[in-house]
């Protein structure tokens, strides 16, 4: 049963039957379109000896080739594109700073979907017309704020476009305009709050924020307790990649510790990374993604890199689209030090386990002729922070056993005054690898 639902998320609650005769309808158009508009795909598809006609259950799409970012990069920048040039009216590239960028050639149909999806997950995390949305993600190339800014107009809120940066000026505005949500990076949420309470300003007492929408990087559980705990905010996950659609792609409701995917728009699939067959739902893996609507630049079988899992039980809201796992680590991301696998956020959740630590690190890794050196630069909370040597070693030596019980390394640990690591207002980098490759 079903409470009345806002029209944009009644697709939410289709019946899974129909879901699925939907999904499989849409990709018996969408992999003979590929077929014939995308030289790539066509040869990989005659290399594996699988037709379009061979797709007659979903289960037949693990016949099909995956794509990667790779492909994005050597086809660049319009060697994947399936429509006319007359058809397609938005570009929107990766974030990236070296190299060719990814480019994905949109149609107006697919920034509809595009808005459709953060739409339908700002309804999902009780965000109304009555609300207004400071959009505090960076708009231009990257997917964040011009995504973030159509879902929330779409839902009729009234749009803060802040963009990222001034952030003084963002916590005035926020105060003046009784801005309510906030969508951007959950590291620029913690700069922002940073730079709040140097200001005076308490997110609780001076502000009416209710809601933050948090994505475009990995984040913990223990983040999110952190953010929630200083602002009063409810924290919640959107998801998305540039290569799929950009944010909208799953979010969270109030009762799944993950994300419902929006899957009358986005198939997925968990992979073994490793040997590339499909895992059963339930089971850990690489989150893959196929766009059923999009036909600009349709991705079939799309490798994200993210490690996730697709939930078996079915929600307490009573959505059907599946939930995936919060996206925790990514395989490109993953560390090898000193031959033991870590992933960043492995170290994060060391950090949150002492009281007296910020939510702000650096990773830095060099290497010798015979060994890696890992050091790790980690900021104290301005409250605990001391001239003491003493107090300071015993907080270090708290956030090294955290890290050797659960990691099972031991990192040099630098111990720094708050502020001192640099910011982003965008994605941040936590990783400086200059090892020997």
């Amino acid at each position: 049963m079903t409470p009345d639902i806002n029209p944009i998320s009644k697709p939410d609650f289709m019946p899974v039957e129909e879901l699925r005769a939907m999904q499989l309808a849409k990709l018996q158009k969408l992999i003979p379109y590929e077929y014939e508009r995308v030289p790539l795909f066509r040869r990989r598809c005659d290399e594996k000896g699988v037709k379009p006609r061979d797709l007659v259950t979903l289960k037949d799409l693990a016949k099909f080739p995956f794509m990667k970012k790779t492909d994005l990069r050597d086809e660049y920048p319009y060697g994947l594109t399936a429509a006319p040039m007359r058809e397609i009216n938005r570009f929107h590239c990766s974030s990236g700073t070296t190299g060719k960028p990814i480019c994905i050639p949109q149609t107006k149909n697919d920034v509809k979907i595009w808005t459709d999806g953060v739409a339908r997950c700002m309804a999902m995390y009780g965000i109304t017309a009555d609300d207004v949305v400071q959009v505090s993600y960076g708009y231009g190339l990257f997917t964040g704020g011009l995504g973030a800014h159509y879902g929330a107009e779409e839902l009729g809120c009234a749009v803060l476009p802040t963009g990222a940066g001034n952030t003084e000026k963002q916590i005035m505005l926020m105060k003046d305009l009784g801005v309510t949500a906030i969508c951007c990076t959950p590291s620029y949420f913690l700069h922002l709050a940073t730079v709040a309470e140097q200001l005076g300003v308490d997110f609780r007492r001076d502000t009416k924020l209710k809601h933050g929408v948090f994505g475009a990087e990995p984040w913990t559980d223990e983040i999110r307790a952190k953010i929630e705990a200083i602002s009063g905010i409810t924290a919640h996950d959107i998801y998305g990649l540039t290569e799929i659609a950009g944010p909208g792609v799953a979010g969270n409701c109030e009762f799944c510790h993950g994300m419902h995917v929006w899957e009358d728009h986005f198939y997925p699939e968990i992979i073994d990374p490793d040997t590339l067959e499909v895992l059963p739902d339930g089971e850990e893996g690489e989150l893959v993604f196929t766009t059923l609507d999009r036909v600009g630049t349709p991705m079939v079988r799309y490798r994200t890199r993210d490690l996730s899992r697709l939930q078996v039980e079915q929600c307490k809201c009573g959505r059907t689209m599946r939930v995936m796992d919060r996206v925790h680590a990514r395989t490109d991301d993953m560390l090898i030090i000193h031959g033991v696998n870590v992933f960043p956020s492995q170290i994060e959740a060391c950090l949150m386990k002492v009281p007296e630590i910020a939510p702000h690190y650096m990773i830095e890794l060099s290497s010798t002729e015979t060994m890696d050196l890992f050091e790790l630069k980690v900021e104290v909370t301005a409250e605990t922070f001391s001239d003491s040597v003493a107090a300071m070693e015993t907080i270090r030596k708290r956030v090294a056993a955290s890290i050797k019980e659960i990691v099972g390394l031991s990192p040099k640990i630098y111990l720094v005054a708050p502020g001192t690591l640099p910011r982003s207002q965008g994605k941040i980098k936590r990783v400086i690898d200059n090892r020997r490759k």
